[in-house]
């Protein structure tokens, strides 16, 4: 079965519980930072029991907490020996095994999506709900709706920007169709040349194709400790190094599709609107 179907199936029976009104999971391991936050949000963190090693390096409040491994190369037998009654995750090919093998074990396995705006949100609801913080998760949730409804007001009438969203350099990773994050450009107010282009969410792209789209304005969350205004300037024939419009937005921006969206958001939107005014500003504008 491939993975989305089975992650859709496990999803379902996780909501029919919640309405059956099954008590709230007690021993939680979450495999996945974004999830990790989110019960960090919404007041859960006493149900953690254990995390993954990246969740424990980005997240604060539970680097004293067991780890059992990497994202996609948990260990078994550690996440067994915390007792979970419950093991949050987001599906990936790596762990499928994983899953089945814990699912036959009779441990419960919530596997939540995280590519596109409303699975991420559904995400938080389901695992809230799952933990007793249902209330929580609506009030986080709808904190998110209401700054995607108000940045998209706020920059329906002003002109879009042409851009693209790097996530890696080289080789080169853009932000395609599909995800929350080509949602937040749009919401942010930034027209996505890759969205157009590219069907997936996180396309990997050919410099020519770059080139050739034009960008207005490059937003760069790389991981590449290098500056992002001299990387790009090895092709000044690209618009936006023309007009100084290389922005360098934190990587925390893109990487983490949980509870602070609206936050995330914000921060995308300053990134692209200062990058227009600055520019407008180097060519005389008034």
């Amino acid at each position: 079965m491939p993975h989305r179907s089975l992650a859709l199936v496990v999803l379902l029976l996780s909501l029919a519980g919640a309405v059956r009104g099954e008590p709230p999971a007690r021993r939680v391991v979450s495999l996945n930072p974004s999830l990790t936050e989110t019960l960090v949000a919404l007041d859960a963190l006493t149900v953690l029991v254990g995390v993954d090693d990246y969740s424990a390096r980005v997240q604060p409040e539970v680097r004293g907490l067991p780890r059992v491994g990497g994202l996609f190369n948990p260990s078994l037998e550690a996440i067994v020996g915390l007792e979970p009654d419950l093991v949050a995750l987001v599906p990936s090919a790596q762990q499928r095994n994983l899953r089945e093998r814990l699912l036959g074990l009779g441990i419960e396995v919530l596997v939540l999506e995280n590519i596109t705006l409303a699975e991420v949100l559904t995400s938080i609801e389901v695992l809230g709900a799952r933990v007793g913080r249902a209330a929580a998760a609506r009030e986080r949730v709808e904190a998110i709706r209401s700054a995607w409804r108000a940045s998209e007001r706020a920059f329906q009438a002003r002109a879009k920007p042409r851009a693209v969203l790097v996530l890696q350099r080289d080789p080169l990773y853009l932000v395609g169709r599909g995800s929350f994050l080509d949602d937040m450009l749009a919401a942010a107010g930034a027209h996505n040349l890759a969205s157009e282009a590219f069907a997936e969410p996180y396309p990997r792209v050919a410099i020519e194709w770059l080139l050739s789209a034009a960008p207005e304005l490059i937003l760069d969350a790389s991981e590449s400790e290098a500056s992002a205004s001299e990387h790009w300037a090895l092709w000044p024939s690209l618009p936006a190094v023309q007009h100084g419009r290389v922005v360098r937005v934190p990587t925390s921006v893109v990487t983490r599709p949980g509870p602070y969206l609206d936050r995330a958001l914000g921060e995308l939107a300053r990134a692209i609107h200062t990058a227009a005014t600055r520019a407008g500003d180097e060519r005389g504008a008034p």
